[in-house]
């Protein structure tokens, strides 16, 4: 049976791709908050003079981790730049 519109598609496969699409999306979402916390892991492993000259501290990047949204870069940054204009 061929079906002509869009509306008539049947429910089944209509959801079936957006689960396989929901779940590819949970699975990028999961690696991308890995990589932030293993980037942000391995500045708490710098010394704290190359926490200096990147501009921020110690107590940035645990504030950063402790975030649960994905603005640590942005916040980073943000303290880089006020420690800048001082």
């Amino acid at each position: 049976m061929a079906f002509s519109l869009y509306s008539e598609r049947p429910i089944v496969a209509a959801t079936s791709t957006g689960f396989v699409a929901s779940v590819q999306i949970w699975f990028a979402k999961a690696a991308a908050a890995r990589t932030r916390r293993t980037a942000l892991a391995t500045l708490l492993e710098l010394e704290n003079f190359r926490l200096d000259d990147l501009g921020i501290s110690r107590e940035d990047v645990t504030d950063a981790l402790r975030d649960p949204t994905r603005s640590a870069g942005r916040r980073l940054a943000f303290k880089r730049s006020v420690r800048a204009s001082l």
